[in-house]
């Protein structure tokens, strides 16, 4: 048996031919959808990113504004920055781009974004809005890589409600809101978080419908782990140096789990393009707001 692909890459494709017919109404009723980013420093991975976020938008027809401050910046530099893209009328949805310089307080800055322009739904307001949102319709932007996940089960009709679903990973980015977001009406997931103290992760991975693998360990989730059919999506990545020098990228997931897996959401190619186009189709929402 081969797993079926999850291909994050072609979902997305068409999570952003969607949301292009919806900027297309709203600017027929003069409301201009508007992605701001802003970067400090030099690293390179984070001026890729933030880069395939602007070609995204241009894709998508979304305006964008890029803010980027040299390494050097101070905090008054940084916050200055945060201000004038809560104050732009063309921005309806931003992020910071991570990691911040050495030195510089993330959380105190991330908690300066104007909660309604949290294009990664990361913002303390929007992670309690999504701790209390159990039953009600959320309004509010939900964290991408997590959304993106949900969205992509759905897309492949995985069904959720009373699925056992193992997350391995506590972050803030993937594990922790993807429990809080399996666990709300609709979804209906019985969810177990595994971690670096969980005794016995193997026994509660194997009984997993779904396993979500975010933990940052190359290839750290093994095929005799995984239940026969069960869905598999790999997050996590590790640049692994070979022995000739040259480096490549490795997911949490080993290989050899496609054939035993009913579903498998690869990386790169799977979760990674949901969480781009997730984080546009909240600054979409926004401006629908």
């Amino acid at each position: 048996m081969t797993a079926i692909r999850l291909d994050g890459l072609a979902t997305a494709k068409v999570i952003k031919a969607e949301l292009a017919q919806r900027v297309i109404k709203l600017k027929q009723h003069d409301i201009h959808p508007g992605l701001g980013t802003l970067l400090v420093g030099d690293d390179p991975g984070s001026h890729q990113y933030v880069g395939g976020k602007h070609r995204d938008c241009a894709e998508i027809g979304v305006n964008s504004i890029r803010i980027d401050l040299p390494a050097t910046s101070s905090k008054n530099d940084i916050r200055a920055a945060i201000k004038d893209l809560n104050d732009a009328k063309d921005v309806t949805g931003y992020i910071i781009q991570l990691p911040l310089p050495f030195g510089i307080d993330t959380n105190e800055m991330l908690e300066l974004i104007d909660p309604e322009k949290d294009a990664d739904g990361l913002h303390p307001i929007n992670l309690g809005r999504l701790v209390l949102g159990v039953n009600q319709e959320l309004t509010s932007p939900l964290p991408c890589t997590p959304a993106g996940i949900v969205e992509l089960l759905r897309r492949y009709d995985i069904p959720t409600k009373g699925a056992e679903v193992a997350i391995i990973g506590r972050g803030i980015t993937v594990g922790r809101p993807l429990g809080l977001l399996m666990t709300r009406k609709g979804i209906d997931s019985t969810v177990t978080i595994v971690h670096s103290a969980t005794k016995d992760p193997e026994h509660i991975i194997k009984r997993a419908d779904i396993v979500v693998a975010a933990v940052g360990v190359a290839h750290f989730v093994r095929p005799e782990w995984i239940k026969p059919g069960a869905a598999v999506l790999d997050v996590g990545i590790t640049r692994h140096l070979n022995d000739d020098g040259t480096s490549q990228l490795l997911g949490d997931v080993h290989p050899d789990v496609e054939h035993i897996a009913g579903y498998l959401s690869p990386n790169p190619r799977g979760v990674g393009p949901m969480t781009r186009a997730m984080l546009v189709k909240n600054v979409v929402d926004s401006a629908s707001k």
